[in-house]
């Protein structure tokens, strides 16, 4: 296949006149801001960038770039974690942070409709006077067109569950330029094959999303926030499960190992104890919220918690938060021009205890700081390796913790990521999680839908 880089004089001015002039750049800077993500990865830039401001736009960009073999790469916040962004094979990356309308909003019907460069801080500010929310929540105000690319889930994936479950049509562009819608309103339907959820997770090698359709949930009557201490890491983790097994409806529940604990303790002064660590949240109404933290907090004293204190202050709640969703800007905090590793798997959430322990286990023998967090109500955590600058022995290490980690997480029926995505970092974990003829047929699904190869190459699949 040829994917020969767009310097030819013939792509950009077609590009320029899909677009117009003003929204194709071909700057070095724009260029490795596009190629760059919050990876370990090294940059890799794409030739140009074009600024969509529509669906009509991103038709004419795949089409100019399918009649030149160009590789054609999405882009949204750029807060992605396994190198998804990276121009592999250059070409040309289409920004969609100019597609950013609300379009539409039914309080009644519970849904909204947005382009795909709506962030999900835009979007929280235009439904909450409305006493709605949506409810995936993976911390970074990512874009919603970047969170269906990864399958993104979060904090409240526990209670809503994740991007697969809130998301009910797209509308897409075709590697060959033709314009697919792939869903209704209807909250349920048998209709054909589900090409809404083939596209969610395809991280733009499938199609281009351009508009999204979205489930909402009413804002709770009441909301209120919950810390708890432990002893030991195991004692934190078999609390989480107990919580699960009694079938206690949290909105949130949060982990935090020792090391993430004084990360977050130097970075944002909360003033709780260095020790491992749970955040929660209860939605419902006020009795629901007081009779839920009533029963984690005896089920947090039967494990050892040295101290349950929950709140309703609105204030309190979201400085909590606040610090949780910033754990990785803690992190970076603790080494001076640190770089951060950032892995992530899922467990079933009877092995997430002994998964734990033992990344935990491998990580102190090697002598890494690395702390360890996640939403482990449903078996997903992190670990933040922090690497001084310049580390390339240290990120040798990592890698290779990173790989036991993986191991470990499959063999254990888990997944090689619970919500970062693939990208080119995880592709090569694909075939021992799913196995070489699963791995095939998403092939055949690729080469039915890009047969040229040029949505986003090199990332998803594994080499042959």
């Amino acid at each position: 296949m040829d994917t020969r880089a767009p310097t030819a004089p013939e792509l950009l001015a077609d590009l320029a006149a899909a677009v117009g002039a003003e929204q194709l750049s071909t700057g070095d800077d724009d260029r490795l801001r596009h190629g760059t993500d919050e990876s370990w990865h090294d940059p890799a830039p794409p030739d140009a960038v074009v600024y969509p401001g529509s669906t009509e736009d991103v038709v004419a960009v795949v089409r100019a770039c399918a009649a030149h073999r160009t590789p054609l790469i999405p882009f949204g916040a750029g807060s992605s974690l396994e190198g998804h962004v990276a121009a592999l094979h250059g070409g040309v990356c289409i920004d969609m942070t100019r597609m950013n309308r609300i379009l539409r909003v039914s309080v009644e019907d519970m849904d909204a409709t947005v382009e795909a460069g709506v962030t999900r801080l835009q979007l929280e500010a235009k439904l909450r006077p409305e006493g709605v929310f949506y409810p995936v929540d993976p911390g970074a105000d990512a874009t919603i067109g970047g969170m269906i690319a990864t399958g993104a889930s979060g904090t409240t994936t526990v209670r809503y569950g994740g991007t697969r479950e809130n998301v009910l049509a797209l509308r897409a562009v075709t590697a060959d330029g033709r314009v697919i819608t792939t869903g209704t309103r209807a909250r349920k339907s048998s209709a054909g094959y589900d090409l809404t959820h083939l596209l969610i997770g395809s991280e733009g090698t499938l199609g281009v999303v351009t508009e999204a359709t979205l489930r909402l949930r009413p804002t709770p009557e009441a909301m209120s926030a919950a810390v708890c201490a432990f002893p030991t890491l195991d004692a934190a983790v078999d609390c989480v499960i107990a919580v699960s097994q009694y079938g206690i409806a949290v909105a949130r529940i949060e982990l935090l190992d020792e090391a993430s604990m004084d990360a977050v303790e130097r970075r944002f002064e909360l003033g709780y104890a260095i020790a491992p660590t749970l955040f929660l949240e209860f939605h419902g109404s006020d009795a629901e919220v007081r009779e839920q933290a009533a029963a984690v907090g005896e089920l947090a004293e039967e494990h050892g918690s040295a101290g349950f204190t929950w709140t309703t202050d609105e204030s309190e709640r979201r400085r909590l938060w606040d610090a949780r969703h910033r754990a990785y800007e803690a992190g970076l905090a603790l080494r001076a021009g640190a770089r951060i590793f950032t892995a992530d798997a899922c467990v079933p959430i009877s092995r997430l205890a002994e998964t734990i322990k033992l990344t935990r286990r491998d990580i102190d023998e090697a002598g890494i700081l690395a702390p360890i967090l996640g939403h482990v109500g449903d078996g997903n955590f992190h670990v933040m390796f922090v690497l001084e600058p310049g580390d390339e022995e240290g990120l040798e290490v990592v890698k290779r913790l990173n790989d036991r980690l993986v191991e470990r997480a499959i063999a254990a029926e888990g997944t090689c990521t619970g919500e970062h995505g693939v990208g080119y970092g995880k592709s090569g974990y694909l075939v021992a999680e799913r196995g070489r003829e699963a791995v095939d047929a998403m092939r055949a699904v690729k080469a039915a839908l890009d047969p040229e190869g040029l949505l986003n190459p090199g990332k998803v699949l594994p080499d042959p």
